[in-house]
C-alpha cells in the first residue's frame, strides 16, 4: 500500500481510525500525533572460548513507543469512554488503531501504520487560560504493542 516518490507528503494530511471504523467528522480530527515508532534491542554475548575479541549482537525483545495525540476539546466523551473500559479492566478494551497517510489530492491513502492492541494510559485536558486566545486541548497517550506499516 505504501506509494514511493521523490518528495514527502504534506505531514497534515492525516486520517485517524480510533479502532471504531470513523476517520471523518470531528472525533477522529486529531491536531497532532507524535512518537509513532519502534526500537528493538540488542543483547551482546561472547562466547569464554570464541577466537575474536569481540561480542556477538543478538536480536533482543521489540518495543512500541507510546504515541501522543492532540485535539480540541469538542464535548466528545469518545476517548473517556474507551479510558473507562480500560480502567474497569475490559479484556475488549485494546484495539487496532489505524493512521492513514493522504495524498495532497486527498484522494488515495499512501501509507498507514497500525498500532496493535492500543489501549489508552493517559488523557489529559486542558490548560484552561481565561486569559489567552489559545484553544482548550486535550492529550490522549497510547501505549500499543506492535507497529505494522503498509
Amino acid at each position: 500500500m505504501a506509494v514511493f516518490r521523490d518528495r514527502p507528503y504534506v505531514q497534515f494530511n492525516f486520517l485517524v481510525d480510533l479502532g471504531d471504523g470513523v476517520t471523518d467528522g470531528p472525533q477522529a480530527g486529531f491536531q497532532e500525533l507524535s512518537g509513532i515508532g519502534m526500537e528493538v534491542t540488542v543483547s551482546e554475548y561472547r562466547t569464554g572460548n570464541s577466537l575474536e575479541n569481540s561480542v556477538q549482537k543478538i536480536t533482543g525483545m521489540n518495543k512500541s513507543t507510546d504515541v501522543t495525540m492532540k485535539r480540541g476539546v469538542i464535548g466528545s466523551l469518545n476517548l473517556y469512554r474507551w479510558l473507562n473500559q480500560i480502567r474497569d479492566g475490559d479484556p475488549l478494551a485494546m484495539r487496532t488503531v489505524l493512521i492513514h497517510l493522504q495524498s495532497e489530492d486527498h484522494q488515495a491513502i499512501v501509507q498507514t501504520w497500525k498500532l496493535l492492541r492500543a489501549r489508552v494510559i493517559k488523557h489529559t485536558s486542558g490548560p484552561f487560560n481565561a486569559k489567552g486566545t489559545d484553544v482548550a486541548m486535550e492529550e490522549l497517550v497510547l501505549a500499543y504493542e506492535r507497529l505494522e506499516m503498509e
